[in-house]
């Protein structure tokens, strides 16, 4: 692997303590490059511009798909990264739906931690602060032919970030009319157009108060899928609940990581196709304890209400609540606060 260190860096000019999420971004790159059957030139480089061809394959059939991935530090100064071998398979399921070129996961894994490593300081300690890792393919060919591209560039970014979302109140409205994907579709790869896609409608919810939709399925709007950008879990009076992953719900690895945890601290966890209707019944009867989000970016986001036809729910807060207690389990791991009984932890 080439290593270029930026003579440049960019690291003391940055004001970690006000961070936008995803607009500040570290001083080195990982790129590599998929020319002539075969990914070749892995290299770390100074991060900086890239320059593509009009004709770019990706920009006109949205052959392109990404991860996201946070790297903690703990109060030793040392860098952990958290179930990044889920990362780097849901990656290549990403590839493989979109037609793109499985990266090896030596290529994958050890350039990343290499990058991370490299970028160290950028990782500041306390809970709450972490790196986000951006590893992304698109297709690189210069051609407007309708099909699958021959070269392509494998690209990791990183980004210092804060809590995602600060907000005290976090309303989310289901959606009726827009889905999120459909059968046979690519809502469980990560490709690009998936978010692209759920901009306009997220837009309309915006619009009404609302910070992000309820996805439903696209058949009938009859079953919930997922919040936003993140997978979502109900509790009714003392049962979790949350819908099982298919062709058009993304595997959430916080997802996973929140399943595991709930079975082995007893809670009474079931994986099964959840509607709208019992949602608004528990609501109306007072039994719907909890709902919150879980995803990288995240963790785990406790959703305070919810707007459907017309009418607005509210979720008051509760003592023993599940959502606390698993982050609090989840980011021990993460931080290295905690023993790691999953073996999630691995260390830069």
């Amino acid at each position: 692997m080439e290593i270029k260190i930026n003579d440049k860096p960019k690291y003391s000019n940055v004001d970690f303590d006000n961070l936008s999420f995803g607009e500040i971004f570290t001083d080195h790159m990982l790129v590599c490059d998929f020319i002539n059957g075969n990914w070749d030139n892995l290299r770390i480089i100074p991060y900086q511009n890239i320059s593509i061809d009009p004709s770019t394959s990706a920009l006109h059939y949205g052959q392109a798909i990404f991860e996201g991935m946070k790297a903690y530090k703990d109060d030793n100064d040392k860098v952990w990264l958290f179930r990044p071998k889920d990362n780097f398979n849901r990656f290549n399921k990403s590839c493989e739906r979109m037609k793109i070129p499985e990266i090896s996961e030596d290529y994958f894994m050890n350039g990343l931690k290499k990058l991370v490593s490299l970028d160290s300081n950028w990782v500041k300690p306390g809970q709450g602060n972490s790196l986000y890792i951006r590893p992304f393919v698109f297709a690189s060919q210069a051609t407007v032919q309708a099909s699958p591209s021959k070269e392509y560039k494998f690209i990791i970014i990183c980004s210092p970030a804060k809590s995602y979302y600060n907000e005290s109140k976090f309303n989310v409205l289901i959606a009726e009319d827009y889905s999120r994907a459909a059968n046979g579709g690519v809502g469980y790869a990560k490709a690009a157009g998936n978010y692209g896609g759920s901009f306009y409608p997220t837009s309309i919810a915006q619009n009404k108060g609302y910070q992000q939709v309820i996805w439903t399925d696209s058949s009938e709007h009859k079953y919930i899928e997922e919040a936003g950008t993140m997978n979502v879990f109900f509790r009714i009076e003392n049962k979790l609940i949350t819908a099982p992953t298919n062709d058009r719900i993304l595997d959430g690895i916080t997802r996973k990581s929140v399943i595991q945890i709930a079975k082995d601290i007893g809670i009474d966890i079931e994986v099964r196709p959840f509607t709208v209707d019992e949602l608004v019944i528990a609501a109306k009867n007072k039994t719907l304890k909890e709902v919150f989000g879980a995803g990288t970016a995240v963790v785990i986001l406790p959703i305070t209400g919810f707007g459907y036809k017309n009418h607005d729910y509210n979720i008051e807060s509760v003592k023993d609540s599940y959502a606390e207690k698993i982050k609090s389990i989840i980011t021990n791991i993460q931080y290295n606060n905690s023993e790691d009984l999953y073996g999630w932890r691995v260390g830069i």
